[in-house]
Parts: structure tokens; sequence; C-alpha cells
């Protein structure tokens, strides 16, 4: 789902490694707390225990609705199959705001008690497993509208005088308009919605639009079925003075077309500007179905609802929308792989709804638009990001009911895209990562999946392990900041490369970065890939160098301080030792009991002097309090010699 108004060509060259003189790597520090919280605490709570002991099968919903009010009579069915021993009563959620007018259990009329959100309704008797039910709910009421999350909304759309009301159930709303069980791990097997309308509106649901009914009484029943996997919350309905306008997609791997059907404004001037953006879709679930693999609901439709929502929702099949702009079609279409026909296990999950359609916006302005297009996308995600530098894209389980954290989009959008994005460049294989997105699709098409389960799927294909990417990435929190200084030597260049991060949470990042070469004749690309806070690389390479630019193709998820040319590098032999690195009060020079006459200049990385001093001590101490945390070159000076090396002030 989108949200507006939330309130809220790669050449391959040998990278040496020289000796540095920070410690071991920092990355085996990372505490995996975050990855084991995941296992323990991911399970999505439920209303109720007793709604653990059902399986939902299917909804027929058949209700009345109109256009100017949120006002909703309701026939629900709930077909069901006992899965646990000792279910005393059929519980689901509908909230007080909906009158409850009877409840039937095998079409025997049965008592209910409410408490609260809780319809808790009568058995006759203990049911067996394996037993099913068929619970019917009479009911009537108005949906409170409370915001973009009101489970239904009716608004007016003031440029085309158009009045609409429409469901938005994501991610605990359901109840506000029918009878439901809101388990996002029980995807129900089918699902029909029959909606009666004042004559002379449409409305608009999941699947395929069966049969339209006139009840001969000023009204008219739109019936429409699905019989794919769907999740409770992307059942939904629209409804407005609409017209249809249909066009087809052809992907490769069926032979037959995809329906795209719009129910859009009935105004001709509406399709008149619209109709060139709305075409376009077509072309969108080509290329998904391309790369990521043919369109999951092929057999029934794709389609959009307009209404005055300020972003869209992509119920399955039918998303609703406020517009047709490129970026929001391709966002809400992207869903249907990503958050339909996989859905996100637990809404702490929310990164396999939400970044991957983001991502998806990417691989349409990548594909359908240009690359620069892509870039800048990928600039701006970066940018929205890096507003949050405490933010984790994983949920953790104490705001998994906060429905703004889960929807934060600088968090679980921008910065979930992003990471998928770095994913893409760690594996650094096109072919594999799309066949990663397909294989992912094939093992978990119909049901939920988390993170991990994606993690599972990257691992088994690339036979890379990504256990440190996720605990960074995923579970771990912020960014990291860059600090680059480089030279070149004779025929080789020579690259240093400071670390820090946005959180302490995630003390360091291992992570690749791309730095593009810039000669008198062309231009290179190379990789540097930190392991270390403070690391060196040297890259042997033929002309002069006139420029480096750091991740000129917007690969990665990070903070540049800095790059500079550096006029004095570390030397990799020296005839001492600086002890301790990292220090923090202060450093000290070891100069294996030689006391003679020394110069000591302390510079930062870009060679700005920051301290100089005379010594002839063996074993000089240097108090570093004052400096401010980050890298320093020290050059010592003996006999006209100069020695570079490099300290880390903590």
């Amino acid at each position: 789902m989108r949200c507006k108004t939330l309130i809220f060509a790669i050449i391959s060259i040998h990278i040496i490694s020289f000796p540095t003189l920070s410690q071991e790597p920092i990355v085996n520090k990372f505490t995996d707390i975050s990855r084991k919280n995941a296992f323990l605490f991911s399970q999505q709570e439920i209303a109720s225990e007793e709604m653990t002991k059902y399986d939902v099968k299917s909804y027929f919903l058949n209700v009345s609705v109109n256009d100017t009010s949120t006002y909703i009579v309701g026939d629900v069915h709930v077909f069901s199959e006992v899965v646990e021993e000792g279910m005393s009563e059929f519980v689901v959620e509908l909230i007080p705001d909906m009158t409850l007018d009877s409840v039937f259990v095998d079409q025997k009329k049965r008592t209910s008690v409410r408490e609260g959100d809780l319809v808790k309704v009568s058995l006759e008797s203990v049911p067996s497993v394996g037993e099913n039910l068929e619970v019917r709910f009479f009911y009537h009421g108005t949906s409170p509208m409370a915001g973009f999350f009101s489970g239904m909304s009716n608004k007016e759309d003031g440029t085309w005088n158009k009045k609409v009301t429409y469901t938005l159930s994501e991610p605990f709303s359901a109840k506000d308009w029918f009878p439901v069980k809101q388990d996002l791990a029980d995807k129900i097997d089918s699902v029909k919605v029959y909606i009666t309308v004042p004559n002379g509106l449409m409305a608009g649901s999941n699947g395929l639009l069966q049969n339209i009914v006139d009840d001969g009484h000023g009204n008219t029943r739109f019936e429409w079925e699905s019989h794919y996997p769907i999740d409770y919350y992307l059942i939904s309905l629209s409804v407005s003075d609409y017209r249809e306008y249909n066009v087809y997609a052809h992907p490769d791997g069926i032979t037959d077309s995809v329906l795209i059907q719009n129910f859009i404004y009935n105004d001709d001037e509406y399709l008149n500007q619209k109709k060139q953006e709305i075409d376009e879709s077509a072309a969108l679930i080509e290329l998904y179905s391309e790369k990521i693999s043919l369109y999951p609901f092929y057999k029934e439709k794709y389609g959009h609802c307009v209404a005055p929502m300020g972003g869209g929702m992509e119920h399955q099949t039918m998303t609703t929308l406020s517009s047709f702009s490129f970026g929001l079609v391709a966002h809400e279409m992207g869903h249907m792989w990503f958050g339909d026909n996989i859905t996100c296990a637990t809404w702490q999950d929310i990164w396999i709804n939400e970044g991957f359609a983001s991502y998806t916006e990417y691989i349409a302005e990548q594909n359908l638009r240009s690359q620069e297009a892509a870039n800048s996308w990928m600039e701006n995600a970066h940018k929205l990001a890096k507003e949050r530098p405490q933010g984790s894209v994983y949920i953790p389980f104490e705001d998994a009911d906060d429905v703004n954290r889960i929807f934060d989009y600088r968090l679980s959008y921008k910065k979930g895209a992003a990471i998928i994005h770095m994913i893409r460049f760690e594996l650094d294989n096109d072919t594999l990562f799309f066949d990663i997105l397909k294989e992912y699709q094939k093992r978990f098409g119909g049901k939920v999946a988390t993170g991990l389960d994606f993690k599972g799927v990257i691992e088994d294909l690339s036979g890379k392990d990504f256990t440190v990417f996720f605990d960074q990435w995923y579970f771990g929190k912020g960014y990291p900041y860059f600090t680059l200084g480089w030279k070149q030597r004779n025929d080789s260049l020579l690259i240093t490369s400071l670390e820090t991060v946005s959180s302490a949470e995630t003390p360091f990042f291992q992570m690749p970065l791309e730095l593009k070469v810039e000669f008198t004749d062309r231009d290179t690309l190379i990789r540097i890939f930190q392991t270390e806070e403070l690391q060196d690389f040297s890259f042997k390479l033929s002309g002069s160098i006139t420029n480096i630019t750091v991740d000129p193709n917007k690969w990665s998820l990070f903070e540049l301080n800095s790059i500079s040319y550096i006029e004095d590098m570390p030397d990799s032999n020296v005839p001492y030792n600086i002890f301790p690195n990292p220090a923090i009060d202060q450093v000290n020079i070891d100069f294996y009991g030689k006391a003679a006459p020394h110069k000591i200049t302390i510079m930062n990385l870009a060679g700005k002097e920051i301290m100089r001093l005379d010594s002839s001590e063996p074993i000089l101490v240097i108090n570093i309090r004052e400096l401010a945390s980050g890298a320093y070159i020290i050059q010592v000076t003996e006999d006209g010699n100069n020695w570079n090396s490099r300290f880390l002030k903590e």
C-alpha cells in the first residue's frame, strides 16, 4: 500500500588489501539479538485464542451500500474448518458500531455475546477436528471514518464531483465493515462479494464479475467471485458513478490475454485525461511477468477502482487508487506479486509487502523509462531512508500494532527497497537476482512469508551466506558514513576508507562500495569491500587519474562524509609501533628503544595538520583527549625520512 497522507558495466580488478593498524573486523561484534527476536516474536497475535481453533475456507459477503455514506447492511457467510479440539464458541471480530441482528450456525439460529470488537457465537456442541462450519451473520451499521486507515470511507472527489464509498482494511480494519478473522496466516481459498447499490452506480471488487442483477426495486447487485488464496485485508469494495474502461496485457507464458478492468469516473473528460496512463498498465504487467513471474491472478483479472484516497491500496486483482500516475500504478501493481500473492506472515515483516512493491517502482523506471530515471528514484529513496538514522526495516515486536510504524514511508518502503537493491548489488548477477525473485514466487505464492524466508531463497540459489547482511540491514538500524582518501602512486591506486555509523545499535556494516575512477581518456568501475572500520585498498591501474566518484550508480545506502586526494598515505612498513589503536585518551609511539630525534605530525585524512611536536623519547605518549572522534594520520620524520601511519580516535 502506498500512502501519501500518513501523519505521520563492472570491470573486475584484483583487490589487494594491505595491512592496516585497525583491529579485527567489527562484523562479528554485531549482536544477532534482533535476528533471534525474529524467531521468538514473529508469530502474529490475533484477537482471541478461540480464533486459532478454526481456519477460514471462504467468505461470502452479500452487502448493500451506497455512494453517500458508510452505512452498510450485511449478510456474511463464514465457511471454516475446525483445526483444534475444544472449540467452545465461534469467535470473529466486528466493531460495536455494527448492530448484529442475528447469527446462524449451520442454518440454526444461535445466541452471541459481544465483548468489545469480539463476537462470540454459542455452538450447539463442541465440533470435532476436521468438521466444517457455516456461520452466517446478519448486521447493519455505519462504519466510522477515522483517517486513511478507516475500514470504510465515503469521500467526494471535488475535481470530478463524484462521491465514492470504498474500503481499506489493512492492517486491522476489516472488522469495521464485516465479521472477520483477522489473522495473516489464515489465507482463505476463495471469496464471493455481492454488492447491492442504487441503480446508476457501479461496484468493484475482487476476482471476476460473474453477474449484474437488477432487483426490480431500484437497486443493482454486482456479483464478484475469486478463487485464488487471499488474505482478509485484501477483500474490498468500491462504489461510485463509474464507467468501465478495459485494456488487455499479453505477457509471455499464456496464450490468452490478461484483462485490466478499470472502474473510472463516469466522465468523458476523465477518460480523455487518464487514458494514456491507464493503457500503460499493460506494459507493467508484461514487464513484471517477465522479471518476477507470470501475473499470479491471470485467470481472473487485474483492475483499478478510482477513489479520492490520497494514494492507493493493493486490493487483490482490483487496486483502489486516487490517480494513474506511473509510480503509483507501478507500486500497487507490484503488490500483486509482493503483498497479495506472497503476503507478509506478520506485520513485523511488512518489508515483504512494501519494500518489494516499492522496488518494483525502480524496476519499472529502469525498464520502461530510463536508467537515469531509476537512479533518480533510488537516490530519492536513499535520501528519505536516511531521515530515519535510528530506524530498522524489521518492525520491533513492541511496535507491531502501531499502524504508523508499520507503514513508515521512510523505513518500510524506501529503506526496504534500498536493501533489495543492495542485495542485487552484492549478488552482482542480474540473471541470478531475478531468478531468486521467481523462485520466491514459486515457493511462497498463495502463502505468507517472512524476511528470513526470502533470505533462505537467496542463500539456496546463490550459495552465499546472507546472515551478516540481514543482521545489519534488515534487523539492524541506521546506515554507515564513509570518509575516503586516495592517492595514485606509480601504477597503483591507494584508497583508505573509514566507516562510522548512524546508530550505535548496529556498530558496523560489512558491505561493498562501487567507485568510478576517471582518467584523462576513460572511466573504470571498481569495488571495495569494507570489512573493517578503517581499511586500505590497492588497485593496479595505469593512466593518470583525474577524479573518483563514490557509488555513481546509486547502489548503496550510506552517507559520504568526503572523498579527497591525500598527499601522504600510510606506509605498510614503519620502524615503530602505534598503540592502542583505536585509542580513546592517548596514543603511544614505541620506537623500539631507539632514542633519536623525531618530528611527529598528526593530520586528518584530508592532510590538514592537527598537531605537531618533537621528541627523542624511545616511547612517546600523546594526549589525544581533545581530538574529535575519527581517523588520523601520524607522520614521523627521522633523518629526512618520512613514515605515515594511521590511528582511530574513538
